[in-house]
């Protein structure tokens, strides 16, 4: 072989071996920019998803829960629907009486209760996360009867038949109340606002015990009943105060779905987001008696 030919020898193999390097350095490359991506999208479900679809079983409510048609709106709907775009976490609403939605979430079968007061019944089956502040009153029809100003009070008055909604709960003092009402033959029940609003209506019952904003969603709804916000009659109680209103995680949820929902809920509570919803469905002057935002007055 020539020295031209060994020249010619050695600048192909350099040749080849400089290609094999950038061909090493390309794929290098390329593993790195599937790693990255494969990185970016499990990391993005890693932080949304929940382990599973969250069960929420709901009923009309106000405008808090509008059920039309099989179709889930209003306040706390929006809010839920808002986390999932957030978290990606999945909320599958079925709609049931307001007794069934407290049995379903006691028994565990329900993974959210909303909206709800706090109690200490409810505190033994789930996480309590704040949204508002609430509070129930006396409603009525306009009248000219003495105004009552306690549920020591209300329960004296055995002329007056009290309705109230199945499933609702107020705490303590309510719950002693419905027990002594009951005895006394007065206490009306019904599965609804809509049929306690009948109940009113129709003389069957003289008052009834819940947030205004209940009531008044509920006449809102109806063109009927809308003439019925005029004469309303609100009597605040003495044992019924200001209180957390708000959405209770079932402890049969797993502690890492509750840490990811208590956490946005609550931002959405701080942030104002949910108090803005309220103000969005809810008509000025027909909630403010009984809704505030979460840093209202205690």
């Amino acid at each position: 072989m020539t020295t031209q030919d060994m020249a010619r020898e050695r600048r192909s193999q350099a040749r080849e071996r400089a290609a094999a390097r950038d061909g090493r350095r390309m794929a290098g490359w390329r593993v790195g920019v599937w790693l990255a991506a494969g990185v970016a999208l499990t990391g993005g479900a890693a932080r949304a998803d929940c382990s599973r679809p969250i069960r929420v079983p709901v009923a009309p409510i106000g405008l808090s829960v509008v059920t039309t048609g099989g179709e889930v709106s209003g306040v706390f709907p929006e809010v839920l629907r808002k986390i999932a775009t957030e978290t990606g976490c999945q909320f599958n609403f079925v709609v049931v009486p307001r007794a069934r939605v407290e049995a379903m979430f006691a028994g565990g079968s329900g993974d959210v209760l909303v909206p709800a007061t706090r109690t200490a019944q409810r505190d033994v089956h789930g996480d309590f996360v704040p949204m508002m502040r609430s509070r129930a009153l006396l409603i009525s029809l306009a009248s000219d009867r003495a105004p009552i100003e306690s549920l020591a009070d209300l329960a004296d008055r055995r002329e007056l038949r009290v309705a109230v909604v199945r499933g609702f709960d107020y705490g303590e003092p309510y719950q002693q109340l419905l027990r002594t009402l009951k005895a006394q033959r007065r206490l009306v029940v019904e599965a609804d606002p809509a049929a306690v609003v009948r109940t009113l209506e129709r003389s069957l019952a003289d008052v009834t015990l819940m947030a205004p904003s209940i009531l008044a969603g509920t006449l809102l709804q109806d063109a009927r009943t809308r003439p019925l916000l005029d004469r309303l009659r609100l009597e605040p109680m003495a044992e019924l105060g200001w209180g957390d209103s708000g959405v209770y995680l079932s402890r049969h949820l797993p502690a890492k779905d509750r840490e990811v929902l208590a956490d946005a809920l609550e931002r959405s509570a701080k942030s104002g987001a949910a108090w803005k919803t309220v103000q969005k469905h809810y008509p000025v002057g027909s909630y403010e008696e009984g809704l505030r935002a979460i840093g209202g007055t205690r």
